[in-house]
This record gives C-alpha cells, sequence and structure tokens, in this order.
C-alpha cells in the first residue's frame, strides 16, 4: 500500500472548509443511524419517530431519536479532532471504503448466483432427496429458510473475500452474464431444456452490474455528461457547479430513494426484504427477488456516500486546492 504524506492528509494554508467537511461527514453518519433504525423498525417492531407526535408516545422511539442526535454529534466531534484534514483525503477516505463495499456487494451476488442456481437446479429436476435428507430437502423449498442460512452466509463470505481481493470484478460478472446467457441460448435450441432458473440468474446479475457499478462510474466521471457550457469551464467554475450539482441533484436523489423505499415497514424495498419475496415462478426459480428489491437500496446507498467524496473533490477544486484528478470526461 503507497504511504500517504502529510501534504496530502493536511489542507492547504487557509480556511479548511469546516462546514463543508461537517455537511458531509453528518449526512453519511445520519445515513448509518438511518440504517439501523430501518432496522429496528422493521426486524424489531420498533415504533417509528413519528410514534412521538401522538398522544401516548412508545418510549422506544426515544431510542431512534437518539441515534441521529448521536450521528450529528459524531460527526462534529471528527470534525474539531481533525481541523485541518484535506478534503481530498476525506473525499479518499470515503471513495475507497465505498470501493469496499461494492466489491463486497459483486463478490455476494456472485456467490448467492452459483448457490442457489445449483439448489434451484436440483430443486427442479428432483434431485434434492437424493443429496441430503428429506428435512433439509423440505428446507430448501422455502425461501424463509434458504434466504438466512443459505443466501446470509454467502453474503458475508462476500465481504470477507472482498478483504483480501480488491478487483472490482464488474468485467467478470459481465462475462458471466453473457456466459449464462449463452447457456440459455444453447441449451433451448439445441437442447430444447429451459428452465425459470436460467432466466433468474441473468436478470439477478445483470441488476448487480448496472447498479453496483454507477457508483464506481461517478467516481472514475464515466457517466456520459449532457452539457453545452460545462466542457469550456476552468477547473475551479467545474468544482462549484460540480459541488452544487452534487448536493442539488445527485444527494437528493439518493435520499429520494432510500427514503421512500426505506422509509417504512411496508416500504417498496423494506416488505420484499423481510419476507424473502420470490418471482412468480415459485419453487421452480431462484430465490433471490428480495435481493433483487434491495439492490435498489445499495444503489442508492452507495451512490450517496460517492456523492458526498465527489461534493469533497469538487469542493477542492473550486478552492484550487492541489490533488487535481484529470477525468477525461466524456461530454455530448
Amino acid at each position: 500500500m503507497q504511504a500517504t504524506s502529510e501534504a496530502e492528509i493536511l489542507s492547504p494554508p487557509g480556511a479548511p472548509a469546516p462546514f463543508v467537511r461537517y455537511f458531509g461527514w453528518a449526512t453519511l453518519f445520519v445515513l448509518v443511524a438511518f440504517m439501523i433504525n430501518n432496522v429496528l423498525i422493521v426486524g424489531y417492531d420498533y415504533p417509528p419517530l413519528t410514534s412521538l407526535l401522538g398522544e401516548v408516545a412508545d418510549n422506544r422511539a426515544w431510542i431512534l431519536l437518539a441515534l441521529y442526535a448521536s450521528a450529528l454529534v459524531a460527526a462534529a466531534v471528527m470534525i474539531v479532532r481533525t481541523p485541518h484534514r484535506a478534503l481530498r483525503y476525506d473525499a479518499r477516505l470515503i471513495s475507497n471504503f465505498n470501493a469496499y463495499l461494492i466489491r463486497g456487494c459483486f463478490f455476494a451476488v456472485l456467490f448467492v448466483g452459483i448457490a442457489d442456481a445449483t439448489i434451484a437446479f436440483l430443486r427442479v429436476e428432483g434431485l434434492l432427496e437424493r443429496l441430503v435428507d428429506a428435512d433439509l430437502s423440505r428446507d430448501l423449498l422455502r425461501a424463509r429458510f434458504v434466504g438466512p442460512y443459505v443466501h446470509v452466509p454467502l453474503v458475508i463470505a462476500g465481504f470477507v473475500v472482498a478483504l483480501f481481493l480488491r478487483t472490482l470484478g464488474f468485467f467478470w460478472l459481465a462475462l458471466m452474464i453473457v456466459a449464462a446467457e449463452l447457456l440459455i441460448v444453447i441449451s433451448r435450441f439445441v437442447f430444447s431444456y429451459e428452465q425459470a432458473l436460467m432466466g433468474d440468474l441473468v436478470r439477478y446479475w445483470y441488476a448487480a452490474l448496472f447498479l453496483f457499478a454507477s457508483a464506481y462510474t461517478l467516481l472514475e466521471e464515466g457517466h456520459v455528461r449532457v452539457d453545452v457550457l460545462y466542457a469550456g469551464f476552468n477547473p475551479r467554475r467545474r468544482g462549484k457547479v460540480n459541488a452544487i450539482g452534487s448536493i442539488l441533484l445527485g444527494m437528493t436523489t439518493a435520499w429520494a430513494i432510500i427514503l421512500i423505499g426505506l422509509g417504512s415497514k411496508q416500504a417498496i424495498i423494506n416488505s420484499p426484504v423481510a419476507n424473502f419475496e420470490v418471482s412468480q415462478t415459485g419453487t421452480a426459480g431462484m430465490f433471490v427477488k428480495y435481493q433483487m428489491a434491495a439492490f435498489l437500496a445499495i444503489f442508492a446507498i452507495t451512490m450517496l456516500i460517492q456523492f458526498v467524496a465527489y461534493l469533497f473533490e469538487a469542493v477542492a477544486d473550486a478552492r484550487d486546492e492541489p490533488g487535481h484528478r484529470d477525468h477525461a470526461a466524456v461530454t455530448h
């Protein structure tokens, strides 16, 4: 690992932009508090914060409120303890963590896809009873067993592997999607054999590829930028435009997806995940539909995290701080 010099860690002479740093880090800490609250509400039947406005308040709601307050305090403490840390150094820390998060998700869907497709094939062909005992064979027909006892350990394994393998693996995932689609074509037109699980696997990996890669593409300035003015701006003006856009467009959109999808126990992401929802093909397909709903949350969360890093980089550009990353952005 390349050592980080003191010049890269410390901000240049002048104001170290504490308000920008606080806004960014407070956003991330509040995101963590929101996700903890979501688990408590969905998994442990905690009341929502709105219950505090009722005539009889549930005391457990105060715990949720305390988490948000703690998040804001924790962000303030971080800024006070690191008053001279450079914006670009913060951006790099956040981007590195986000890259690990995306890597973990990639390996998770890789492991889950292979394992669940294998189980689905054995289930459809009636081979489970020959390989495992009757109780386990019966359990593998239930999504509520496969989810927590098969998928969750594989997801954990994916994040462990991501600690040691630094590649993001999107090219490999794209290759596996092509291979899976090719297998469908060969089996359908050559052997006249097709099962619902084959299409489920392609859709599962295809959704992961596009939703997980979005934050990494933002990091590399790979998204198509449609403009008539931006290409002619100098770096400082581009930084100002990017900073404003990160807040008003990027972070706002990410928060909207998070709040709509995870805003209540019956929200469009929470409900299928909590119930381990499966597709209409039932036991003939894979049991991963609930994870595909969660992909939307992962997309919004990783994009929000990356937009915070992008905001720090943009403000550093606007302040003409050293270390500018010269991306070859695509413009039309």
